[in-house]
């Protein structure tokens, strides 16, 4: 799709150069709006870059109401924007940059080239040709008593409206460090402080088990806490643990570990068996075999599995292996660091924005992305809520000055 005649006198900034601020130029843009967009790295696109180490999960497909639900305590401030931008949108918008995308097993969607740099240098692209600028290395640091933006270089702009996107607080050494929000916080802006999200965990393990075991996969695995059950996979660290089944309780262990000082997890070794096929298994005499042989042959158990069951009792293995085996107590000390979580949590109050995403007391300012005080779960949830505020704020933009809105989605 062409971009619409220049409106040469109109200008805007997007600050940051991350999924929700390109999508945010790449809108506007599109509208016809002059587009500078100012990154502190030394490129754009680094943590989305990353994300595709992993395949690039895009999003999710299933049902919205389900999807919607993945966003805990944001999800009704969500639900409009997603609506507006739903998964099938992404998806269209990825293929029109000649990305064709698959539905994996776990209904979690991806390109098909199962990494990020062939979409973000098709994105760049196109942003090129919308006469989008790009600034590296250039630090955003507020605003003058004018209400020009300033940077860390000396440079001092003036836009007709500026769309902030500087990303959460995890992972700063790919630019989402988080200091934006005390010069938001010396506006009176209200904050939730940041949070790691989609985090490992710390486990006290014995030494003999950290050593033997550290790298092992835990798989098959059932995992539940507080009435949350799924079925999924984890990895034990030299730690604790980590791995996506994880992650995707990250949120209600944290909060667990701010209240009380510790989480108890609980892990099915066999979710593909009952107790009591289990036990039946269990139950000829062993004879000649070792132990770690007998429950391997058995019950289907790997070494690192075994070692689990020992160390969740004391160093031994208990009378009763087979309720031991389905009911494995892991205690988690605290999370992992926001150097190391795969998203944080808090950021700018839902409070400080109208419907439009742009801060109330400051007008022809709008916030998305990770800014805003709202988590998910790995699985493509993150990037759909990036991607689909980064949309959001930029026809807040329009809104705000008048302007048409900019040209559907399913046109590109």
């Amino acid at each position: 799709m062409a971009a619409r005649e220049p409106l040469t006198a109109v200008t805007a900034a997007v600050i940051g150069g991350g999924p929700a601020g390109l999508m945010a130029a790449e809108t506007l843009a599109a509208a016809g709006l002059r587009v500078s967009v100012f990154e502190r790295m030394p490129s754009v696109g680094r943590k989305l870059l990353i994300a595709g180490r992993g395949g690039l999960n895009l999003t999710h497909s299933e049902p919205l109401e389900r999807f919607l639900a993945r966003y805990g305590a944001a999800a009704e401030r969500l639900r409009p924007i997603i609506e507006a931008y739903p998964p099938q949108t992404l998806v269209a918008w990825a293929e029109a940059l000649g990305q064709p995308t698959f539905v994996g097993t776990s209904g979690r969607i991806f390109p098909k080239a199962m990494k990020a740099s062939p979409l973000l240098r098709a994105w760049l692209a196109r942003l090129a040709a919308l006469g989008v600028t790009i600034h590296t290395r250039a630090e955003w640091t507020g605003w003058d008593e004018a209400g020009a933006i300033t940077f860390a270089d000396g440079q001092v702009q003036r836009f007709d409206a500026v769309v902030l996107a500087l990303g959460g607080a995890s992972w700063p050494r790919l630019g989402s460090t988080g200091a934006w929000a005390e010069i938001l916080a010396r506006r009176g802006l209200a904050l939730a402080p940041f949070r790691p999200a989609n985090c490992g965990f710390e486990v006290r393990w014995s030494e003999p088990f950290r050593t033997r075991f550290a790298g092992a996969p835990l798989k098959p695995l059932a995992l539940s806490f507080e009435g949350r059950a799924l079925r999924g996979e984890a990895m034990v660290a030299a730690y604790g643990l980590e791995g996506g089944a994880i992650y995707a309780l990250s949120a209600p262990l944290r909060d667990a570990i701010e209240r009380d000082g510790r989480a108890v997890l609980h892990l099915d070794l066999r979710p593909d068996l009952t107790e009591a096929r289990l036990r039946e298994r269990l139950a000829p005499p062993r004879g000649g075999q070792s132990m770690a042989n007998f429950l391997r042959k058995a019950a289907g158990l790997s070494p690192v599995a075994i070692g689990l069951v020992r160390e969740a009792n004391g160093g031994e293995l208990p009378s009763d292996l087979a309720a031991a085996i389905k009911d494995v107590r892991v205690t988690l000390t605290a999370p992992r660091g926001l150097d190391r979580a795969i998203s944080s949590a808090g950021g700018l109050a839902w409070s400080e924005v109208d419907e439009t995403l742009m801060l109330r007391p400051l007008p022809g300012v709008f916030v998305a992305g990770e800014m805003l005080d709202w988590e998910a779960p790995t699985g493509g949830y993150l990037l759909q809520g990036a991607f689909a505020t980064g949309r959001a704020a930029a026809e807040g933009v329009l809104t705000w000055l008048g302007l048409p809105p900019a040209p559907p989605p399913r046109e590109r």
